[in-house]
């Protein structure tokens, strides 16, 4: 099955998509690395951010390709920029300030679906992002949208940072988050909204675990559906 997890940031969608993927066996990917990548590939190519047409030539000429993790260092998988390991250079606070710029862009967007689309043409997959279920694989088996409130989330991503050693004020985090959220939901290209059929979840006050059994029974009532279907169908 082809399976989508959509929502904000810092909702979960990652600690869930990776944990989901391992347990079927499936490829893990979570599409922001992707405009992540753009992003590095901004900076280190010294191109003005706010440039939309250089922003697009580049994101158009690159190529990133997101495989299981090829090396035991904790990763959940490898992003590969133009045949270079990126992966732990995508989560600086640089890019973290400057990813929702690019991705604002339409032409950024459309060059990074047909590369999402690619990658996910390659067997089972858990895909994680912002606008999988509505553009990306709208034919996808399973459609989650997972959402929490901005206050838990700005927690999680300060938490986050003080864990990986990294200054964090909560009242800042909670800023920028609320101005992502607002840039994620009202760019013209893709917006972040829940796919028609997709099933929503909220994610606040809920452990790991409770939200995982919550997507296991969804999948397995999926596929009773599924076999069902197969039975009755000449």
């Amino acid at each position: 099955m082809k399976i989508t997890i959509d929502g904000p940031a810092a909702s979960g969608k990652s600690t869930l998509g990776a944990a989901l993927a391992k347990q079927l066996g499936y490829l893990y990917f979570d599409t922001g690395v992707m405009y992540r990548a753009v992003t590095l590939a901004v900076f280190q190519h010294k191109i003005d951010i706010h440039d939309e047409a250089a922003v697009t030539a580049l994101a158009q000429s690159i190529r990133i390709e997101v495989t299981p993790p090829h090396t035991l260092d904790g990763r959940q998988y490898t992003v590969w920029l133009d045949g270079q390991d990126v992966t732990w250079n995508l989560r600086g606070p640089e890019i973290d300030a400057n990813v929702s710029i690019p991705s604002a862009y339409a032409t950024v967007r459309h060059a990074m679906v047909a590369q999402q689309r690619r990658i996910a043409e390659r067997g089972n997959v858990v895909m994680v992002g912002r606008d999988i279920g509505t553009v990306v694989l709208p034919d996808a088996d399973i459609k989650i949208y997972l959402d929490a409130s901005v206050e838990e989330r700005a927690q999680r991503r300060h938490s986050e940072l003080l864990a990986r050693e990294q200054p964090s004020d909560y009242a800042e985090v909670l800023a920028k988050m609320q101005q992502r959220d607002l840039l994620d939901s009202s760019r013209a290209a893709s917006p972040l909204r829940p796919a028609p059929d997709a099933i929503i979840i909220d994610s606040t006050n809920k452990p790991v675990g409770i939200v995982l059994a919550e997507l296991e029974h969804i999948i397995a009532d999926r596929r009773l559906d599924k076999a069902a279907l197969k039975r009755v169908t000449p």
